[in-house]
């Protein structure tokens, strides 16, 4: 049988003590009580979570709606006192297209490979660097706000730049037809004004990009010309030269000396593959000697590991026994006689001999030891005094082969220079035409390029090339493009309301896994319910009721209220809707 009666749970459970189980329903303080007869199906209940259904959330929602009230009008407020307070930004365009060269291009030809792409990648560096900012913003008055604030003019600048934009236009094949600049500010005519200066530094730049680089190409063929020439002339200075002082001498001795060469040059390849072989054969005795020498070394150490040590002869063991004998005898006089009785110190006498004798023994064997070493030391090894000959031997062959090898090539050196000393007007005139039709051949295509240079150098001085021109001027921008006050708004109400229902959830969700009402009573019991009898309040307790909740209403209006200009101040302190003014 299963009852619901009235009153306090907290009553209820110390009266009925640990025989009774109960739940408390909010607002109603029900308690559900069983008898002692069911205790047992009680303790059998499911576990299992209850499935709310809408209907059950609307009521959460409708009790909690302060809760959620409260938060989304403070923060949807701050957020509309910011959002109203941020200043208006204006958006100003400028469109430059590229012009093509009035002279075609068969007829003046492109010297530079740099295309108007890249030169407007650098063009973009100087317009944005600080040197050609900062004059407009100290010109215009821009960026007041950070300026007052005392931001550096390093971050204004970097402001600025993040405001301009520059879209380039191309074709299907990556050329460069035209661009557009965009500068955002907070003042119309102060944005058109510097929108349009931006474009005249974009033409400026590039007019001086392009006749600083035809000039700077013309003289440096100038350059390399004027080089050339001077070689030129002095090649065929020693050319005239030459063919004066030997225009009557022929190489007779020319061939005589190309075989002497070639002969010596074979004796050379011979010399040096004999010296390699000798150097094998002197590397391999080398291999050899070591392994003797080792050999030798393992030799020594095995016969003195063999040597007999005196410690383990008879003659020292036996003077080993006469002194622990001795010993004992010392130490048992000691126990019944003096120090200084003549029986002691005759036994002490004794014992000291024959230590003298121990270590006598000691000192015979060491000398022994060494003079072995000595003589093992001293004895030579006839296989490596007689490789160490080989290879003394070998090493004086090669010194030999090597100095006539030196000889061969001091010869060879000497030939060739003969050889190319020799008064042959075919071989030396030769060389010195070769040489003259080389320079030449550059002189002639340096000349070409430097014509061309120059003939482009004049084009650009006279904006004939391609350049860029302004097709739309700076517009004088009609209406703010940012901030987006009502998204931002809407923005800020919509997190309003999830910070609300994040609250509400904070308290309602620990309360979802509890039995608040009869519904859950029946899941998680798995009994019926009969009765549900609501809480039974005093006069005074139904009084208290809503003067609590009134005040608890207002308490929270309050803090409302307080935490709209704070919020304001916080949102406006850490800068947050900046970053939609760009």
């Amino acid at each position: 049988m299963l009852k619901v009666e009235a009153g306090r749970a907290r009553d209820i459970e110390r009266a009925r003590g640990p025989a009774t189980e109960g739940c408390t329903e909010s607002g109603a303080a029900a308690v559900v009580v069983l008898h002692e007869t069911e205790i047992k199906e009680c303790r059998s209940m499911s576990v299992e979570f209850r499935q709310r259904n809408p209907g059950e959330y609307a009521r959460i929602i409708w009790k909690r709606k302060w809760l959620i009230i409260l938060p989304t009008i403070a923060i949807a407020t701050a957020v509309a006192l910011v959002v109203l307070r941020l200043p208006d930004v204006y958006e100003s365009v400028t469109l430059i297209v590229v012009k093509p060269s009035t002279i075609s291009t068969s007829v003046v030809p492109v010297v530079s490979d740099d295309t108007l792409t890249r030169q407007l990648n650098n063009i973009n560096q100087v317009v944005t660097s600080r040197s050609s900012l900062q004059p407009l913003v100290e010109k215009y008055g821009l960026y007041q706000q950070e300026r007052q604030r005392g931001e550096p003019m390093e971050t204004v600048i970097d402001t600025m730049r993040k405001d301009i934009h520059v879209e380039v236009n191309t074709s299907r094949n990556d050329i460069t037809n035209g661009f557009n600049i965009t500068y955002r500010g907070r003042d119309p005519r102060a944005t058109q004004a510097v929108t349009a200066e931006l474009a005249s530094k974009f033409i400026d730049a590039q007019t001086q990009a392009t006749v600083s680089s035809s000039t700077q190409t013309k003289q440096f063929f100038d350059q390399q010309l004027a080089q050339v020439k001077q070689e030129l002339d002095d090649i065929d200075k020693r050319r005239l030269e030459y063919m004066q002082q030997h225009v009557d001498n022929l190489p007779t001795g020319a061939a005589a000396m190309l075989g002497r060469l070639t002969g010596l040059r074979e004796q050379q390849k011979a010399l040096i593959t004999e010296i390699g072989r000798m150097r094998d054969s002197r590397t391999a005795l080398g291999t050899q000697l070591n392994a003797l020498q080792q050999q030798f070394e393992i030799d020594k150490e095995e016969v003195e590991e063999v040597r007999t040590d005196v410690k383990s002869t008879l003659a020292y063991g036996q003077l080993v026994q006469r002194k622990a004998a001795l010993d004992s005898e010392v130490q048992n006089m000691l126990t019944t006689l003096r120090p200084q009785n003549p029986d002691v110190k005759a036994k002490k006498a004794e014992l000291d001999s024959i230590v003298k004798e121990m270590a006598q023994m000691v000192n015979d064997a060491e000398a022994k030891n060494q003079e072995i070493r000595r003589r093992i030391a001293d004895r030579p090894d006839l296989r490596i005094s007689g490789m160490t000959s080989d290879i003394q031997r070998l090493e004086n062959d090669i010194k030999r082969q090597e100095t006539t090898l030196a000889q061969s090539e001091g010869e060879i050196n000497e030939i060739s220079q003969r050889i190319n000393s020799v008064p042959g007007t075919e071989i030396g005139l030769e060389i010195l035409n070769r040489e003259y039709m080389t320079k030449k051949s550059n002189y002639d295509d340096l000349l070409k390029k430097s014509q061309q240079a120059e003939l482009v150098a004049n084009v650009a001085a006279n904006a004939q090339g391609e350049t860029i021109q302004v097709i739309d001027p700076a517009n004088l921008p009609a209406r703010p493009v940012a901030p987006k006050r009502f998204l931002l708004m809407g923005l800020g109400l919509a997190f309003g309301l999830a910070v609300g229902l994040f609250l509400a959830g904070a308290f309602e969700v620990p309360r979802l896994l509890t039995i608040q009402t009869m519904e859950d009573a029946e899941h998680y019991t798995g009994l019926p319910v009969l009765v549900s009898v609501p809480e039974l309040l005093t006069p005074q307790e139904a009084r208290r009721v809503p003067v609590r909740r009134r005040l608890l209403l207002a308490a929270g209006i309050a803090a409302t209220l307080v935490s709209i200009p704070l919020l304001a101040l916080l949102l406006r302190a850490t800068h947050v809707f900046d970053r939609f003014l760009t």
